[in-house]
């Protein structure tokens, strides 16, 4: 009997949720409202066909179902590039949607196509977050790893709702489908709002767009270099040539001071497409740029801990990061130390 709600309970907590991030109206999370609505209405369409197993609710069940793994999709490759859906991604909905509108007379196997659709999407966003070359161009360096992370879930999310779906065909097959409303409602219990939470993550780690003219004419320049150069491996001059261009903008330009960061802006900053920084400071330094831009920016805070008597607070911020939780993570990654005791350390010393 505590099951029968449940799916009502996490519906009412994404419709709070998609409230809120509307609300907020923040340039950075429309798509994130857009899915966390949808996955409302999905959940509380579940528990009403469950509920009360009323045809209109069977109808548009595997409708919306189809919809979670593209706009999942779209919201996470939004990050990695100013990115528009593609038409083929319309296609798994639309055949669905004819699918059963015209049931009985087509009866094409949905479930199966359903489970695909959920294993592909999510094997794709997990593939995507492990490609050190595709690195997210729209989020901030210094969140990356946390929106890597976010993108994985995502995907095992998806790869969940598979498993989800492959676990009622066997209770259907074995047990008359005796326990399909406890696996629908742990199930959803436990997939959408943490598939919900991944968005919101990946979405808040996207920074604000830049609008100056300069700007745009150096994302102009290098979206056009981007279409004209082949994509060929980088050789030896050419990555010694991109490495030493970053340089330049961190240590003499110090653009690592930039809170919002993100690949993006600093490939327009360079004038050098974004997969090829990528590649470049992989093959050079062995790490992903966000690593390499923080090392620049905890070298700053060593020095300003070590000059100044500014508070940590305050130091982390004049460093380019945004976050404290960011500040420890990476000034421990570099130093083995936490700032307060690299303070305290070399203050004796």
């Amino acid at each position: 009997m505590i099951a029968i709600p449940l799916p009502f309970v996490v519906a009412l907590l994404l419709a709070i949720l998609a409230g809120v991030l509307f609300f907020r109206r923040e340039e950075t999370t429309p798509s994130a409202f857009v899915f966390i609505a949808l996955c409302a209405l999905t959940t509380t369409v579940v528990g009403l066909r469950w509920s009360f197993d009323y045809s209109l609710f069977r109808l548009i069940q595997p409708i919306l179902a189809s919809c979670i793994p593209v706009t999942a999709w779209y919201c996470f490759s939004s990050a990695h590039q100013r990115y528009k859906l593609r038409i083929w991604h319309f296609l798994p909905p639309i055949f669905v949607t004819l699918a059963s509108f015209t049931y009985p007379f087509w009866r094409p196997p949905l479930d199966p196509m359903l489970t695909l659709l959920y294993v592909g999407y999510g094997i794709a966003l997990i593939r995507s977050s492990f490609k050190t070359s595709n690195l997210p161009e729209q989020v901030r360096l210094s969140d990356i790893d946390s929106a890597l992370k976010a993108e994985r879930s995502a995907g095992a999310m998806l790869l969940m709702s598979a498993m989800i779906d492959g676990a009622l065909a066997v209770d259907f097959s074995f047990f008359a489908g005796e326990h399909a409303l406890i696996i629908l409602s742990i199930g959803h219990a436990v997939l959408l709002p943490v598939l919900a939470i991944s968005v919101i993550m990946m979405n808040l780690s996207i920074a604000p767009h830049v609008s100056e003219a300069s700007d745009q004419s150096e994302e102009t320049t290098s979206a056009e270099q981007s279409k004209d150069k082949p994509q060929h491996p980088l050789t030896d001059d050419e990555v010694k040539d991109i490495v030493h261009k970053i340089d330049v903008l961190l240590s003499t330009k110090e653009v690592f001071l930039d809170p919002d960061l993100t690949l993006d802006r600093l490939a327009r900053k360079a004038c050098i497409p974004a997969r090829q920084i990528s590649a470049a400071i992989n093959q050079v330094y062995g790490r992903n740029i966000s690593q390499v831009v923080n090392e620049y920016r905890i070298e700053r805070a060593k020095t300003l801990l070590l000059t100044t008597n500014k508070a940590i607070t305050q130091i982390y911020m004049d460093s380019g990061f945004q976050t404290k939780s960011n500040f420890h993570r990476e000034f421990s990654r570099v130093t083995q130390q936490t700032p307060s005791a690299f303070r305290r350390a070399n203050m004796k010393s």
